[in-house]
């Protein structure tokens, strides 16, 4: 095997990734660690221009809240969240992303993000909570304010192209993290005060739809591989809302945005003999009260109606996009030029919506000769992913903000600073923390702001770099490296290195782990259905694959990657499927469904259903904690309008 270089890099505040969470972090890091001459420090394995879930762009920003125009307050929003998540979120965490997220979304107008105005000069709303923006270049925009933030202040620096595997503990505190270059054979220790976890959720856990030669098609950005997960887990942090994964409905094979469609252009979805599901199926929401009566109806269960309409082989659904163009334009109809003109005009909103933010719908859609004018397109469930800035909610349980607690709240949701987790020292922002849904980009941006801030406290008051011992480094370092030393011992033990009796290569691993979960942990093949045998049976499969990661082989750095990624995947998914089996009941029809427990059971599970891994047991931990309200006239059973 090769030699490769050890790098120490010593910082006070480390961040871990490059998406919008990360590049929140670093602006407001660097304005603190400048007043209190600090080092900050941002490792990511990609570039940050292009690095997180918007690397491709987005149409729309989907947090404003709009406080200072006074058409929406923070309740407003908390109650939005809880309602869409069937009562299951953190309040204070909210509460805490939405009170300040318009001030993150000035900021982006004030770097040159262009965000639609009307007539008036007011930004142009999607929904209630969206705003549309030109936003191919969305994630170039922030991620420049993140670069300059570190560089030109002088008070940090940024790593690139460097794949971060998991933690450096001291003791219960964290003091770091270790990872490799995927361009040279450098082993990397850095070593903090403070690391801020938002390297993101995780796709392929699950087959996907796309296969073939549309394989690695995905709503979620393939490369996010479960690496928050992974470090907080094995860094013995409590977890929350492992079994929320994220379905969302989405144009069939390209995985285009079908936000656009519902909430601006107004359009209705429709099954194969024409029929509204959201009509037909309505009497199926009593089944789910409370929140099958409020407004907007939750996600999930928007989606399980859908579902049900496939299920009983009325399927495909179709986005009916020629009506609802048409609709929009014949309010023209007696002026023929107005008419004409607003027909280009939506057509062209239309591509745009894709061309912003996913182009291999827009491709697809010139590939099928379908003109959105002229012809309903499909829409589809997409296979589970894990997020905890979306619809999802899985992440790492993590402390509020003090000044947003209660009497009620304190002992449960505060232990001294926002946004960190259980382990000392380690803080997660965005997709790595969790029961905070619905933060989207913007949210993310902002909730690494607070987390960084908070990070920085910490460091002023434990002002010391842990002492880690070496041979700990050795044995990671050895640990990291050994596919590749596998890979080179026993290549020539067979004539395909793909196929090898003394290791398994990263892809095979994946299409393992990707079959597990399809068929046992409720995926696209079985309808998003699952049951305590079935789970039972995947954890069993789960341990068997954990053992052939032993044996994980690598031809070179990129295989390296892809290896850990999918030991990282498989952490995801055990900590998915043992959540799933704790939780006894069916509270998200539509992102997974129960069989042998249907219903939901509001008195015993109207509850988080929290994890843990011990590091020093190697067994994992199984807990509830409450839900708690933080405003007095928020009621468990209260119908909200969203």
């Amino acid at each position: 095997m090769p030699n490769f270089e050890n790098v120490v890099v010593e910082t006070d505040l480390l961040i871990l990734g490059g998406g919008m969470a990360a590049c929140g972090a670093a602006v407001e890091a660097a304005h603190w660690a400048k007043q209190h001459g600090l080092k900050v420090t941002l490792v990511d394995k990609a570039a940050v221009d292009r690095s997180g879930a918007v690397a491709m762009g987005l149409s729309a920003i989907n947090l404003y809240v709009g406080l200072k125009d006074g058409a929406n307050s923070v309740k407003d929003y908390v109650d939005y969240v809880r309602n869409d998540l069937m009562g299951v979120t953190r309040e204070d965490l909210v509460a805490n992303v939405a009170r300040h997220v318009d001030s993150t979304v000035h900021l982006f107008e004030k770097w040159g993000l262009p965000i639609w105005k009307d007539e008036k000069g007011n930004y142009v709303h999607e929904g209630r909570w969206q705003l549309m923006i030109n936003g191919e270049s969305y994630k170039v925009v922030v991620a420049e304010a993140a670069k300059n933030a570190l560089l030109a202040n002088g008070v940090g620096e940024i790593f690139e192209r460097i794949f971060i595997v998991g933690p450096l503990m001291e003791g219960d505190r964290c003091a770091g993290a270790v990872g490799f270059s995927v361009r040279e054979n450098k082993f990397y220790v850095f070593k903090a005060k403070a690391t801020l976890v938002t390297m993101g959720g995780a796709v392929h856990v699950f087959k996907p739809r796309s296969t073939g030669e549309g394989m690695g098609r995905a709503w979620y950005p393939p490369w996010n591989a479960g690496s928050s997960a992974y470090f907080t887990l094995k860094a013995g942090a409590e977890m929350t809302c492992q079994e929320v994964r994220f379905i969302p409905v989405r144009f069939k094979d390209a995985y285009g945005p079908v936000g656009a469609w519902f909430l601006l252009f107004k359009s209705r979805a429709t099954n194969a003999l024409g029929g509204d599901y959201m009509v037909e199926r309505k009497p199926e929401l009593e089944k789910w009260v409370p929140y099958g009566r409020v407004k907007p109806i939750p996600a999930n269960l928007r989606n399980y109606l859908g579902m049900l309409d496939v299920m009983d082989g009325k399927g495909p659904i179709s986005m009916r996009t020629e009506e609802a163009i048409q609709k929009i334009a014949n309010q023209y109809r007696d002026d023929p030029k107005a008419h004409k003109k607003k027909m280009k005009e939506l057509e062209s909103e239309a591509w745009e919506d894709f061309l912003d933010m996913t182009i291999s719908q827009a491709i697809l859609w010139a590939g099928t000769n379908v003109q959105p004018e002229e012809k309903s397109s499909e829409i589809a469930p997409a296979e589970p992913y894990f997020i905890g800035s979306h619809s999802g909610a899985s992440g790492a349980w993590v402390s509020g903000e003090e000044d947003l607690q209660t009497d009620e709240t304190r002992s449960e949701y505060f232990w001294g600073y926002a946004n960190m987790s259980t382990v000392q020292g380690l803080f997660c922002a965005g997709d790595a923390s969790g029961a905070s849904s619905h933060k989207f980009s913007s949210g993310s941006h902002v909730e690494g702001r607070i987390a960084a801030k908070a990070a920085i406290r910490f460091i002023l008051e434990h002002n010391s770099l842990a002492k880690v011992d070496p041979t700990t480094i050795d044995n990671l370092k050895a640990e990291i490296l050994k596919p590749l030393d596998l890979y080179e011992q026993h290549q020539n033990a067979s004539t395909d290195p793909e196929i090898n009796p003394h290791y398994i290569k990263p892809r095979m691993f994946m299409f393992r782990l990707q079959k597990i979960m399809d068929e046992y942990a409720g995926g696209v093949t079985s309808q998003f259905i699952t049951n305590e045998a079935q789970l039972k049976r995947a954890l069993e499969l789960l341990g068997l694959l954990r053992e052939d990661a032993l044996n994980l082989g690598a031809s070179n750095l990129h295989e390296l990657m892809r290896c850990w990624e999918n030991v990282h995947r498989l952490w995801q998914a055990e900590a998915h499927v043992r959540t799933m089996l704790f939780r006894d009941e069916t509270r998200w029809p539509g992102y997974y469904f129960r069989s042998d427990r249907p219903t939901m059971d509001e008195e015993k599970w109207h509850v988080f259903a929290n994890c843990r891994y011990d590091p020093a047991t190697q067994e994992w931990q199984m807990v509830k904690r409450p839900i708690l309200h933080i405003f007095p006239q928020a009621k468990e059973h209260e119908l909200l309008g969203g």
